[in-house]
């Protein structure tokens, strides 16, 4: 890692998809009818206060909680404190943190000297006046420092307006409207964008609800890692207006959950260049995660547009931003209506002081910490340590990484693949499926719940993210808490339609 990048290596992809095909083909794995048991009665007798709380906000609260990352089976735990490496809960109960908000606490949870910074702003400024601060300025040079293909930034209130505001961009630079997708990537909840979320060839008859079709009517999707798929989209779409842009998770869809080869992001540069279309990162959860010079610099690829999320703002709130070559993101208007034509974006709390300060802090203090390669050398202890504990036990798991971005497939339920040219190709396979893709999601929930009455904070059960508070100490004890799971993991022969 002597690089300042958080990955040691790069793991093969088609290695880990043969792994995750045998997952599926093998019956569902979760703990035992007896385990499952102990761990409903912990919730209901350790963390009552949190089924209280929790229960009572779900008649003023669609779903009880407002953020994604909070539904967890068997109901959401309220968080009272957060340090470092650990969460705590209304009942006091202390948890490992691998959830780090969803990726952008890369420090570490309430990190000191960036809340210290934030605290005298808003001491002296407040967090918002509506005019101009110098902290933004002081971010977009700092973002600039290192990632210098980022000529110019925006800053603007979330991934998923950064995303909207790129499309725009693309659009009205390239004159074309279809933008490409990968399958299973996600890229914010834009109407535009719900489509073949967490499942390639899944279109629009998964998550599209509420949605006109027209929305996505030139959104189009490829299968994740395949550059010849990608090409012949991009064939057909010279019939159809031509493509706008080509959008990615540089590690791979959600979150490198569907890894790509390490020359995958070069493939699309080329292709991008030869169609005359934008290439768009979406570094939301990798920008100043894999390292400073986000996954652009590790991968050595120069993308048009860059797509940022919380870490801009040290994992304060208001967190996003597109930036990129100037000739692109100098052709966005805000606020005031020109004759030119531009591409309106706006955002009245986007770039507040508090949210500016605190990322150009925090960005300062990953260098510092060399915060990025610590919690990458986490990452691969943990991903080492839980092959151990799988192979130790039999089981079927893959455990796999990108540094401090860790995936522990217990059930496989994201793994299914329905990518076609054509609609009848995808979605017949697809619905004939699943039933079993959900029987698998209702195992992976049971594994997370199993996870956090052991002491540990996962994504949906099967991500992790790690961060610089994480010491050797905390992984050893959080394999310690995932040995205590795993050796009551069997053939899960409950019912689990649900």
């Amino acid at each position: 890692m002597s690089n300042g990048y958080g990955i040691s290596n790069w793991q093969d992809a088609k290695t880990i998809y043969a792994k995750l095909a045998n997952l599926t083909s093998q019956p569902i794995y979760s703990v035992s009818d007896d385990e499952l048991n102990r761990v409903l009665a912990h919730f209901d007798t350790k963390c009552a206060k949190s089924k209280e709380i929790t229960t009572e906000a779900k008649k003023f609260i669609p779903g009880g909680v407002q953020h994604n990352l909070a539904f967890n089976y068997p109901f959401p735990i309220c968080i009272e404190k957060a340090n470092g490496a650990y969460l705590y809960d209304r009942d006091g109960n202390e948890y490992i943190d691998f959830l780090q908000a969803g990726g952008p606490t890369i420090l570490g949870s309430n990190y000191e000297p960036v809340r210290e910074k934030a605290i005298e702003l808003i001491r002296t400024c407040g967090p918002v006046t509506g005019l101009f601060h110098e902290a933004e300025l002081l971010l977009a040079k700092e973002i600039n420092k290192h990632m210098p293909n980022v000529e110019m930034f925006r800053m603007l209130g979330s991934g998923t307006e950064s995303v909207m505001a790129a499309i725009r961009i693309a659009r009205n630079a390239t004159k074309a409207k279809r933008i490409i997708k990968v399958g299973g990537a996600y890229h914010g909840w834009s109407d535009q964008m719900v489509y073949g979320l967490k499942i390639p060839g899944s279109r629009h008859f998964l998550e599209s609800h509420g949605i006109p079709g027209s929305a996505y009517s030139t959104t189009d999707e490829v299968r994740p890692n395949d550059l010849d798929m990608l090409e012949k989209m991009l064939k057909r779409n010279r019939m159809r207006g031509g493509t706008a842009a080509v959008i990615v998770e540089p590690v791979g869809p959600e979150s490198g959950t569907r890894p790509i080869d390490f020359d995958y992001n070069k493939g699309v540069r080329r292709l991008c260049n030869k169609y005359g279309c934008l290439f768009i990162f979406d570094e939301v959860v990798t920008g100043f995660r894999v390292g400073l010079g986000g996954a652009q610099g590790y991968f050595d690829v120069v993308p048009d547009l860059t797509i940022f999320g919380k870490v801009v703002a040290g994992g304060y709130p208001a967190a996003g931003g597109v930036g990129g070559k100037k000739e692109y993101v100098s052709g966005m208007a805000a606020g005031v209506g020109t004759m030119m034509k531009r591409a309106y974006v706006g955002g009245t709390l986007a770039a507040n002081p508090l949210s500016a300060y605190a990322g150009y802090c925090c960005i300062q203090e990953i260098e510092k910490t060399d915060a990025c390669v610590k919690a990458g050398a986490a990452g691969d202890r943990l991903t080492a340590g839980l092959q151990q504990l799988v192979d130790k036990y039999a089981l079927p798991f893959v455990v796999y990484n990108q540094g401090s971005i860790v995936h522990l497939e217990c059930s496989g339920a994201m793994s299914y693949d329905f990518s076609s040219m054509n609609v009848l190709g995808s979605v017949i396979p697809m619905l004939r499926t699943k039933p079993e893709m959900l029987r698998r999601k209702v195992a992976m929930e049971e594994m997370g719940a199993a996870y956090m009455a052991h002491g540990i904070v996962t994504l949906a059960g099967s991500r992790l993210y790690t961060s610089l508070a994480d010491t050797d100490e905390i992984i050893d004890e959080a394999l310690n808490r995932f040995e205590a799971v795993f050796k009551t993991v069997t053939v899960c022969k409950r019912n689990l339609d649900k």
